[in-house]
C-alpha cells in the first residue's frame, strides 16, 4: 500500500524568489539551493538534512550556495516545471518534517532520454543503475508524478516516479511520497519512444507477476484448495516474484512445469484455469491432450513445437524481459504415456514425448514458459517427464474435507443468497457434513439439482405457457437434501449394492450370530477411532448361505464410512484375468483417496477361481511340461485358481494406505481351508466363523420371520436340524423357501406343507 508524508510542526511559509541553478552539475543533484542565512531559517534542530515543501507539490532537500542571495531559491528546469513557476516568480517555501515509517520499500520509475535524438539502442543495466540512483538520491523525498534529471555513464536521463510504496500503512488522501534509502528496491519502466532497453530486470513479471494484490480463492470460485494453492505458489511462483539477479545469486532456476493430478471433478482444471488468469503474462494456451494427435506423419510433433513457438521468438528478442508464457495441458496422459508402453509400428507417442521433453528442458531450454499438466492417471505418464527441471511440482488435488466442502457450497450458493432465493432453513454446514467423499463437481451438481426442485414447484404442468417471474423461488433445506440424494458420488458408499446384499435385513439367528455381530461391530468402531492401525483385514467364514454377506453389508452400512465398495464375482462376469485385476486395483486405489474406507471382498475364493479352456485341459492331461504348468497356474491346490488375481489380492491386502488414511477390508468365504493353502489367511487380523444353525437358533430365526403358527415352529425347527441336512438348509435357503411359499399362497402365514414343497424345489 502506498503511504504518504504529511507536514509536521513548521514555521510560517516564507515567500522566496525563484532563480536558476548555479551550474549544470548542481542541476543534476535534484537539490534546491539557497543562501546560508536562509538555510538556517528552515533547519530543524538535531536533523542533518533540511527538507522544504516548495509550492504545493515538491518536497526537496535544501542546501546552501555562495552565489545565491538571501530571499532566493535556486531550482532546475524540471523542478520549476513540477512546481509550475518560472525564474523571477515568487513561491511559498515551508520546512518539511517527515513522519515516522516513511522510507520507500519500492520505487517504480519510468526512464526517458533527455534529448529527443538520443541513441535508440541504449542498453541500461537495471542492477547498476538502481545502485547508482540509491547512492545519488539517498535520503531525498520522491513524490508520485515527480520528474528528476540525472547523469549515468555520461548520458543524461530523466525518470518519472510512477509508484512509491512506503512502510507506513495508514490510508490518507495526501500526496503519496517517501524517502529513498540504500534498501529501496527500484523497478524501471521505459518510455516506448526512448529506445532504452533494460537488462537484468524483468520489468513487469517480477514487480507485478500477479494481476491483483491479494488472493481470495473463494472469490475466484476455488473452494477447499487453500493448502494446494499455497504449495503451488511456494514451489512454482515464489522464485518468479524476485528479480533475476536475486535468483541468480541464490543459484536456483525457475520452475518450468507443474502437474495437477487427482480424481475426476476435484478441481484440477478449475485451479489451472484460475492460475492462468491470475498471472500477469500472456493469455494461457489451453490444449487438450488428444487435440495434439494427427493422422499425418510428423504433424503431431509439429503441433507440440507450435505451442512453444511464441515463447521461443520472444526469448530470442527480449531475453529476461520476456513475458511468462503459460501452456495448460488437459489430459496430458493422452500424449505422454511411458515410452515403449504402446506397441505399434508408428512410434508416434514416443516421438511426442521426446519432442515435449526437448522443448521443456532440452539443449535450448526456454526460461519463460510454465507448463501446467493435468491428469487422472499419473501412473501412465513417462517418468522422464516428472523429474526435476520438467514437470517437477506434483500436486495432488484430493477430495475436499468438510471445511473444503463448506467453501464449495458457499461459492455455488453465493448468488442464491445475494438474490434472496435461499430459504432461512438452509444449513450449509450440515450439508457439508452429509456430503462425504463428494468432489467439487458433484457438490455443484447437488446445488443444481436442489435449484431444479425449487424451480419445479413454481411450474404448473397444466399450463406450461404461463409466464414465470421467478420471484417466489425459494430453495429450501429439503431441496438440498433431495439434491444430495440424487447425486451419487463416484467415491462414495455403494449403498444400493449393500442393500441388495441384505434384502430381508438381518434375521435374528440366535446367540452365536449375535456374538459375531457384536464382535464385528466393536472391531469396526475401534478401527474407526484408532490412530495406530491404518489397515485391518478380517474374514467372515462359514457355509454358503449362512448370512456372511448380509452381516458384512450390515457392518458397512452401520459404520458410516464415507467410502464403501463391495467387490463380488458377479461384477466380474465376462472379464479376463487382467481386466479383473485392473478392476480390483481400481477399487483399492479409489479407497486410498478417502480418509476412511471399507472394501468388502465377497466370496473371495470365487474371485480367485478361473475357468480353463478345453484345449488347456487336454494339454494339462496329456503333457506334463513346465511351460504348460506355468500357463495353467498349477499349484498344490490344483489347476483351479488364477495366480494373477491371487497375487494381486495378496499384495493389496498387505499394502498400507497413504499416511493419514485408513482402510478396513472384510472378506467372506466358504472355503477358508482353500484360502489358507494359498497363503491368504496370513494377511488377516482375525477370522470369525459364522456357524450353521442349531435347533434353538432355528427356532429363534423362525420366530423372527413370523410366518409360521406357534405350534408349527418347533416342528419345523426339529425337522430342519436333522444331522444329515444340517449343512443343506442354510438360513438363505430357508428365507427363500418362505418367500416362495408366501408368494404362492398370498397369505402372511404359511403352512408347513407348502414350505417343505418350496424347500424341496429349491434343493432340487
Amino acid at each position: 500500500m502506498a503511504g504518504n508524508l504529511g507536514l509536521g510542526q513548521s514555521p510560517t511559509a516564507v515567500k522566496m524568489v525563484v532563480v536558476n541553478s548555479p551550474s549544470q552539475e548542481l542541476a543534476l543533484t535534484n537539490l534546491a539551493y539557497c543562501s546560508t542565512h536562509d538555510l538556517r531559517k528552515f533547519a530543524i534542530p538535531g536533523s542533518s538534512t533540511t527538507m522544504v515543501l516548495v509550492g504545493d507539490f515538491a518536497v526537496l532537500s535544501l542546501s546552501s550556495h555562495s552565489e545565491i542571495a538571501d530571499g532566493h531559491i535556486a531550482l532546475n528546469a524540471l523542478q520549476r516545471r513540477n512546481t509550475k513557476v518560472s525564474s523571477g516568480d515568487q513561491i511559498s517555501v515551508v520546512t518539511f518534517s517527515p513522519p515516522e515509517n516513511c522510507t520507500l520499500n519500492l520505487l517504480i520509475l519510468e526512464l526517458d532520454n533527455v534529448k529527443a535524438k538520443a541513441n535508440k539502442n541504449d542498453q541500461v543495466d537495471a542492477i547498476i543503475l538502481a545502485e547508482h540512483l540509491r547512492k545519488k538520491f539517498v535520503n531525498q523525498v520522491m513524490t508520485i508524478g515527480q520528474r528528476v534529471s540525472f547523469e549515468f555513464l555520461g548520458v543524461k536521463y530523466i525518470f518519472t516516479v510512477n509508484r512509491a510504496m512506503v512502510e507506513a500503512h495508514e490510508k490518507s488522501n495526501a500526496i503519496e511520497r517517501g524517502i529513498i534509502t540504500i534498501e529501496t528496491y527500484i523497478v524501471f519502466e521505459v518510455v516506448s519512444s526512448s529506445g532504452i532497453k533494460i537488462i537484468n530486470q524483468r520489468e513487469t513479471a517480477n514487480s507485478n507477476i500477479f494481476r491483483q494484490k491479494e488472493f481470495n480463492l473463494q472469490n475466484l470460485g476455488i473452494g477447499g484448495l487453500d493448502a494446494e494453492f499455497m504449495n503451488i505458489f511456494r514451489r512454482a511462483f515464489a522464485s518468479r516474484v524476485f528479480p533475476p539477479h536475486v535468483t541468480n545469486k541464490l543459484g536456483i532456476k525457475y520452475t518450468k512445469g507443474l502437474l495437477l493430478f487427482g480424481p475426476p471433478g476435484a478441481g484440477k482444471t478449475l485451479l489451472a484455469r484460475q492460475i492462468g488468469k491470475l498471472l500477469n503474462g500472456r493469455e494461457p494456451k489451453v490444449v487438450n491432450g488428444p487435440e495434439v494427435l494427427s493422422k499425418f506423419v510428423g504433424e503431431s510433433e509439429k503441433n507440440v513445437r507450435d505451442l512453444f513457438a511464441d515463447a521461443e521468438q520472444e526469448q530470442r528478442t527480449r531475453g529476461d524481459q520476456s513475458d511468462l508464457h503459460i501452456i495448460i495441458f488437459d489430459e496430458i496422459d493422452a500424449i505422454c504415456k511411458s515410452r515403449g508402453s504402446i506397441h505399434n509400428d508408428t512410434g508416434v507417442h514416443d516421438s511426442l514425448v521426446n519432442q515435449l521433453l526437448s522443448k521443456i528442458d532440452g539443449v535450448d531450454a526456454l526460461n519463460n514458459v510454465l507448463l501446467i499438466g493435468m491428469t487422472n492417471r499419473k501412473d501412465l505418464l513417462e517418468d522422464a517427464l516428472l523429474r526435476p527441471g520438467r514437470l517437477e511440482v506434483h500436486v495432488e488435488i484430493k477430495l475436499p474435507d468438510e471445511d473444503g466442502r463448506l467453501q464449495i457450497l458457499q461459492i455455488h450458493t453465493n448468488k442464491l443468497n445475494e438474490n434472496s432465493f435461499l430459504a432461512a432453513d438452509v444449513n450449509l454446514r450440515t450439508l457439508a457434513a452429509r456430503t462425504k467423499n463428494f468432489s467439487g463437481a458433484e457438490l455443484e451438481g447437488a446445488v443444481k439439482s436442489a435449484v431444479s426442485f425449487a424451480m419445479n414447484r413454481e411450474i404448473s404442468m397444466d399450463d406450461l405457457t404461463k409466464p414465470l417471474t421467478g420471484k417466489n423461488i425459494k430453495v429450501t433445506m429439503n431441496d438440498f437434501l433431495n439434491g444430495v440424494q440424487e447425486i451419487i458420488p463416484l467415491f462414495g458408499a455403494s449403498t444400493d449394492d449393500l442393500d441388495q446384499c441384505r434384502l430381508n435385513g438381518i434375521i435374528d439367528c440366535g446367540q452365536k450370530h449375535k456374538d459375531i455381530y457384536e464382535k464385528g461391530t466393536l472391531l469396526v468402531k475401534n478401527f474407526k477411532e484408532s490412530k495406530h492401525f491404518p489397515l485391518i483385514t478380517f474374514f467372515l467364514e462359514g457355509p454358503a448361505g449362512s448370512g456372511k454377506t448380509a452381516m458384512a453389508a450390515t457392518f458397512a452400512i452401520e459404520s458410516g464410512f464415507p467410502y464403501v465398495k463391495i467387490v463380488s464375482p458377479n461384477s466380474m462376469n465376462g472379464l479376463s484375468e487382467s481386466s479383473k485385476c485392473a478392476r480390483i486395483i481400481k477399487v483399492f486405489e479409489d479407497a486410498y483417496r478417502s480418509q476412511l474406507s471399507m472394501i468388502i471382498l465377497d466370496d473371495i475364493e470365487r474371485l480367485c477361481f478361473t475357468k480353463l479352456s478345453v484345449l488347456a485341459l487336454l494339454y494339462s492331461w496329456f503333457f506334463e511340461c513346465v511351460l504348460v504348468s506355468e500357463l495353467m497356474d498349477y499349484s498344490s491346490s490344483g489347476q483351479r485358481f488364477s495366480n494373477m488375481t491371487l497375487q494381486t489380492l495378496l499384495s493389496l491386502l498387505k499394502k498400507f494406505p497413504p499416511k493419514g488414511n485408513k482402510l478396513l477390508v472384510i472378506g467372506t468365504t466358504s472355503e477358508v481351508d482353500f484360502l489358507g493353502s494359498l497363503g491368504m489367511c496370513s494377511t488377516l487380523y482375525v477370522i470369525y466363523h459364522v456357524p450353521t444353525l442349531a435347533t434353538e437358533d432355528l427356532r429363534t430365526a423362525l420366530k423372527h420371520l413370523n410366518v409360521f403358527a406357534e405350534d408349527d415352529i418347533d416342528v419345523v425347527a426339529e425337522e430342519l436340524h436333522d444331522v444329515s441336512l444340517m449343512r443343506l438348509y442354510s438360513i438363505l435357503k430357508i428365507a427363500s423357501a418362505i418367500e416362495s411359499s408366501n408368494g404362492s399362497s398370498g397369505k402372511q402365514m404359511i403352512d408347513i406343507i407348502s414350505f417343505y414343497k418350496a424347500l424341496s424345489d429349491a434343493q432340487g
